[in-house]
């Protein structure tokens, strides 16, 4: 099981940025899992993005809590954001079809930040 590190910081615009870096497995998709929902009922932003450029790894239980955290800000009035995800997080959204979802395009391109 991988490491994670989460930071997270509020832009200019007031959107708040969560930056994840390393793995998303069973050992780390907690700590992601109370900070977006725990910066969601705190802080309610207009939007959060979860920057996942630095994501090496990501395994069901990561995909699960990226849509546990889209379910809460949809419930918050929050817009959702996946930024930058690396090539193997941009195929295993494709892969479990969960890609449009999120508002990424049909194939990744990492120099983009991807909106709904």
């Amino acid at each position: 099981m991988g490491e994670a590190v989460m930071t997270t910081r509020r832009q200019a615009d007031g959107a708040i940025v969560v930056d994840v870096r390393g793995s998303l497995d069973a050992a780390t998709v907690g700590a992601l899992r109370e900070t977006l929902l725990g910066t969601l009922q705190r802080e309610r932003p207009l939007s959060l993005i979860v920057d996942l450029t630095y994501v090496t790894f990501m395994d069901s239980q990561g995909i699960g809590t990226l849509v546990t955290g889209y379910n809460a800000a949809r419930e918050t009035g929050t817009r959702f954001v996946l930024r930058n995800p690396s090539e193997f997080v941009h195929r295993q959204l494709r892969v479990t079809g969960l890609a449009e979802m999120f508002g990424l395009p049909p194939s990744s391109s990492p120099s983009q930040t991807y909106t709904p």
